[in-house]
């Protein structure tokens, strides 16, 4: 198996590849207790139950409880602009078709997530408060250094400067609506945002 870094494959070891397994194993296990319950219910312990390992584990392999909702939201930062590098690459050439959709797909996404029905919707928690505000920079990081490659290395080829000053407002404003869900639909949203970036994006394009 191998694994990709910066466009160059390099081997990946056993250990490495079940280490990926059993984090993914993991998330996707807290995944199906949010659909039942809220956060502030969900142990480390129901988490380790749930996929059959020990808690001990789930400590080992995330630290903490907000060590795993960091995980966890960590990937939703990786899929979430994945909605965005798809809409991007279905379609060449169409920035503010390919903005409107792939921030549809980001808000609808995130909408439906279990995860974030807990923060919204759900319990006090205030831990996955801090970590959509004032614990956010690792997510705001991620996404940025997503959104900004995609910027990069698309159809759109943006120069390196805008492709990050983009790419991290994109984020921050992203984050802000899943800490503080709109109050209008998500097309309309998705129209006003792509009247914002749209300009930026064409401007960036070399």
């Amino acid at each position: 198996m191998t694994t990709t870094l910066g466009g160059v494959s390099t081997p990946q070891t056993y250990a490495q590849a079940s280490r990926g397994l059993l984090r993914t194993t993991l998330l996707d296990g807290l995944r199906d207790l949010l659909t039942e319950r809220d956060w502030s219910k969900v142990t480390m312990a129901d988490v380790a139950r749930h996929v059959g390992v020990s808690r001990q584990t789930v400590y080992n392999e995330f630290g903490s409880r907000h060590g795993l909702a960091q995980a966890y939201a960590l990937r939703l930062v990786d899929r979430y602009t994945g909605e965005i590098a798809d809409a991007v690459d279905a379609m060449p050439g169409d920035i503010d078709g390919a903005l409107t959709t792939g921030i549809t797909r980001f808000l609808v996404a995130a909408a439906a997530d279990p995860m974030i029905a807990s923060l919204v919707g759900g319990g006090p928690n205030p831990d996955l408060h801090r970590l959509v505000t004032t614990e956010a920079a690792p997510l705001i990081a991620a996404a940025k250094a997503r959104l900004s490659a995609i910027l990069r290395e698309s159809w759109v080829n943006a120069d390196a400067d805008s492709a990050d000053r983009i790419g991290g407002a994109v984020a921050r404003m992203a984050l802000s609506y899943v800490a503080m869900p709109p109050e209008v639909p998500v097309d309309q949203v998705a129209a006003n945002l792509t009247s914002i970036f749209g300009p930026a994006v064409r401007e960036a394009t070399r």
